[in-house]
C-alpha cells in the first residue's frame, strides 16, 4: 500500500446535507487536519437544519471538530429529505459558495449513498467544484450502502475515541436513533482500520484524481 501526502493544507471546503452528516463521515480526519494544519480554515455548507435546534448543535459541533480552525458555516432550511425537490435552489447556493471558497480539499457526501438528499448533494458538488480535489465520505445509518471506498485516512485511538464522545455530546438531538452510538462509529472505523492495517480509519470514494510523479 503506498502512502500519499498532502502537503500544506490551509482551507477545506466540507458540505453535508443535514446536521451531523460531516461529522459523522469525517470528524476524525477534521481533527487531524485541525490539529496538524493549524491555521487551518473550514467553510461549511449544510443543506437543511436552519431555524431549529440542529443548526445550533451543528455550530458547537464544527467548532469542537476544529479546534483552533477558523469554521465558518452556512446551514439551509431545505427540508429534510426532500432536496431533489430543490435542485435548482440547492445548485444556486452551491454555486454561491463555491465562488467564495478556494479550498485545496473537498469533503462531501460519497454519489452511491442511498440516501437522496446526500445523493443529491454529492451529484452537484463536482459541478461547481470541478478543478478540486473531491472526497466522498460515507455516513453510517440504516440503508444498507456501505460502499467500496478507494482512499483511506488512518486514525489513532485517542482521535477515533474522541470523534464518538464528540458526537455523542453535541447531537442530542438523535441520541434516539437505535444505530447512534460509539459501537457503530468505532465499528465502521475500526472495519475500515483493518483495509489500510490501521486501528481505526476514514474512508473515501475518489471520483477523479491527478498524481504528479517526481515533484511539482
Amino acid at each position: 500500500m503506498i502512502d500519499l501526502h498532502s502537503g500544506r493544507i490551509s482551507e477545506i471546503v466540507v458540505l453535508g446535507a443535514h446536521c451531523d452528516d460531516i461529522a459523522i463521515g469525517i470528524g476524525g480526519t477534521l481533527l487531524t487536519l485541525a490539529k496538524t494544519q493549524a491555521p487551518l480554515r473550514i467553510r461549511a455548507l449544510v443543506l437543511s437544519g436552519n431555524g431549529t435546534e440542529r443548526a445550533g448543535e451543528e455550530a458547537a459541533a464544527l467548532h469542537a471538530f476544529c479546534p483552533g480552525g477558523t469554521v465558518e458555516l452556512t446551514v439551509l432550511d431545505i427540508p429534510d429529505g426532500r432536496a431533489p425537490a430543490h435542485w435548482n435552489r440547492i445548485k444556486d447556493a452551491l454555486h454561491e459558495f463555491r465562488v467564495a471558497a478556494d479550498p485545496q480539499v473537498v469533503f462531501a457526501p460519497q454519489c452511491a449513498d442511498a440516501h437522496q438528499d446526500h445523493r443529491l448533494l454529492a451529484e452537484l458538488v463536482t459541478t461547481e467544484f470541478r478543478d478540486h480535489l473531491v472526497l466522498g465520505y460515507e455516513i453510517v445509518k440504516w440503508e444498507a450502502d456501505t460502499p467500496r471506498p478507494t482512499l483511506y485516512h488512518r486514525l489513532g485511538l485517542e482521535i477515533a475515541r474522541s470523534k464518538a464522545l464528540l458526537l455523542a455530546e453535541h447531537y442530542p438531538s438523535q441520541r434516539d436513533r437505535d444505530w447512534y452510538d460509539d459501537e457503530a462509529f468505532l465499528g465502521l472505523a475500526r472495519l475500515r482500520g483493518v483495509q489500510c492495517r490501521s486501528t481505526y480509519a476514514e474512508a473515501f470514494v475518489v471520483g477523479k484524481a491527478v498524481i504528479t510523479f517526481g515533484g511539482r
